[in-house]
């Protein structure tokens, strides 16, 4: 009766690897996608402070919103909702959401306007200051622990790079 167990966990296992290795070859697990989103926003931060020029402020803002808000849509439709139901969780996945609030707030208020100066610039610190914050709590709290869990960070990957193609290609974040 125990070789029949291990006959029967053997097929499904090898499925899982062969399912999980398919998914690596599709690309990055959801966790590297999220980071990479983040350390590309921190690196728009960056320019954004090292450039005088209004036309380049507003040009770096406009990217910077639609990267922030296409992120933020990401993570709450799919990532959010996986990691939640994983970890049971009442805590984390609730603060991040209303911390993706206020950015959407801080995001209207500087989206499609003139860098016209101290209080937008003001308010491009404080939004990058927020998001800051944001991101280490996810990577400091969120995200380990959401590696602990049984989700598939590939498959998770995989919906979120296919829903961020969607809202890039539509326009719609």
């Amino acid at each position: 009766m125990a070789t029949a167990s291990k006959k029967t966990a053997a097929p499904s296992a090898a499925r899982t690897t062969t399912k999980r290795a398919a998914s690596t070859s599709a690309g990055p697990d959801a966790i590297a996608l999220l980071k990479a989103d983040h350390a590309k926003v921190s690196a728009l931060y960056e320019q954004y402070e090292h450039t005088r020029s209004a036309a380049k402020k507003k040009a770096l803002v406009a990217i910077i919103c639609q990267e922030l808000a296409i992120h933020a849509q990401v993570e709450e439709e799919i990532f959010y909702p996986a990691v939640k139901a994983a970890l049971k969780d009442k805590e984390l996945i609730p603060e991040a959401q209303v911390e993706h609030a206020t950015l959407k707030e801080l995001i209207a208020q500087v989206k499609d306007r003139e860098p016209d100066g101290e209080m937008f610039d003001a308010k491009i610190k404080v939004l990058s200051e927020y998001v800051k914050h944001h991101v280490k709590e996810e990577h400091t709290e969120m995200f380990p622990k959401a590696k602990q869990t049984r989700l598939d960070m590939y498959a998770l990957g995989a919906r979120i790079a296919e829903r961020k193609a969607e809202l890039l290609a539509t326009g719609a974040a």
